[in-house]
């Protein structure tokens, strides 16, 4: 038996927007309410030159059930069979755990499942009167626990990405949601967006000198540059919808799912808590945004980690297909 080789379904993410900056980022006086039922499929493969054994494989696939999110039905499989169970981890994300006892020359996980997504339109976030101008402070209750999202997680011997952070401060004469807002567009607009299959992340000063970077790059980048301000930021992964995609029949008349695996950013605001910001796409808490893992770092919440026993060269490759369509017409208010 030869050494354990990571399969790290660490998956890029399709992120074609179909609109650009809007003006509702900057906090609309008329929220409108928006009801969406959602069905998400998502398909992992890997392919192997002979049969090998598998060590544990864990999946953050559930999504995170909270006011805006509900989920309806969820069903996974796998092949070969496995044993499957769930925890929460530090995170309170929802972990499957897939415990395999045969070989094969393949391993296929399927997750299926429908959900309610309620959003809302040019929202007024509730942000604290003391924290609507930066810098501010956090409450003294709060620190300990978002001390360790608030630090940077990467050298900045140049300080190239503290300066880029304090653009953003100057851009916005301090406003706090400009800053956030302004930050966001900036990067949808400056960097150029580029699909990657290999797993893991670039560093966030390689994005910001390359100009270059997928969603999880931009995610990361966001992220960092938001900590070298001293504010709480999360790494996010989940599915993003996108409806210029959805509704289009294939040569048989069936619907083609729109839709990838995706990350954005949380940011910590008193007042308003956890808000979410999609670098990507300029987007500020978008209802096109399915999110099932948050963490301080990328590694805690890829879709799909294990391993298996024998040579790399065994490995053959790895294929994702996910599918986000719509079950209903939405329902606004």
């Amino acid at each position: 038996m030869g050494d354990a080789v990571s399969t790290d379904g660490s998956e890029s993410a399709q992120s074609q927007s179909s609109h650009g900056p809007r003006e509702s980022l900057y906090m609309g006086q008329q929220p409108q309410v928006t009801t969406d039922l959602f069905r998400v499929r998502h398909i992992t493969r890997y392919r192997y030159a002979r049969p090998v054994q598998f060590s544990q494989h864990k999946a953050m696939f559930r999504p995170h059930e909270t006011q805006d999110l509900r989920l309806l039905s969820m069903n996974v499989s796998s092949s070969p069979a496995s044993m499957v169970h769930w925890i929460h981890d530090a995170f309170s994300n929802s972990v499957t755990l897939f415990d395999f006892s045969e070989a094969s020359d393949h391993l296929e996980i399927v997750c299926e499942f429908d959900l309610i997504r309620t959003s809302f339109k040019d929202v007024e976030f509730p942000i604290s009167a003391n924290a609507q101008n930066y810098p501010f402070d956090y409450s003294m209750e709060a620190l300990p626990d978002l001390a360790p999202c608030r630090v940077p997680h990467y050298p900045d011997p140049d300080r190239k990405l503290a300066a880029y952070a304090q653009r953003f401060v100057e851009e916005s004469k301090g406003n706090t949601w400009m800053l956030l807002a302004g930050m966001t567009q900036a990067i949808q607009r400056d960097f150029s967006y580029q699909r990657r299959e290999e797993p893991g992340v670039n560093p966030p000063l390689h994005t910001l000198e390359t100009g270059v970077g997928s969603c999880r790059d931009f995610a990361e980048l966001m992220c960092e540059t938001v900590r070298h301000l001293g504010l709480a930021a999360r790494f996010v992964t989940g599915y993003l919808y996108d409806p210029a995609l959805d509704g289009q029949a294939d040569a048989n008349g069936n619907v083609v799912g729109a839709g990838a695996t995706h990350a954005w950013v949380q940011v910590f605001l008193p007042g308003a808590g956890w808000i979410e910001f999609d670098p990507t796409n300029g987007d500020v808490a978008s209802s096109n945004l399915i999110r099932t893992g948050v963490g301080r770092m990328p590694s805690q919440v890829a879709p799909v980690t294990g391993s298996y026993f024998g040579a790399a060269e065994d490995a053959l490759g790895l294929e994702v297909e996910v599918e986000v369509t719509t079950l209903a017409p939405s329902i606004s208010q």
